[in-house]
């Protein structure tokens, strides 16, 4: 279980270039995608939980959001 939970924590979502946003899991086949960030979360929690056997997911999921942002020098 210690290493789901060590995968997981790379679960990366994003601003889609189609339009809307989308996530996806460094280690796991966990790709979802939705139009508003609120509904992005209850997607990915599907997915990891279709993704995984019952009783095997992790307890938690803590994305990794990273907000791409340009300063002028």
């Amino acid at each position: 279980m210690a290493e789901i939970w060590q995968k997981l924590r790379s679960f990366s979502p994003s601003k889609s270039p189609e339009g809307g946003y989308e996530a996806r899991a460094l280690g796991y086949s966990i790709f979802t995608q939705a139009d508003i960030m609120d509904e992005l979360k209850l997607n990915v929690r599907e997915a990891v939980r279709c993704h995984f056997d019952e009783g095997k997911a992790p307890p938690v999921i803590r994305p990794h959001m990273v907000k791409d942002e340009v300063i002028s020098a």
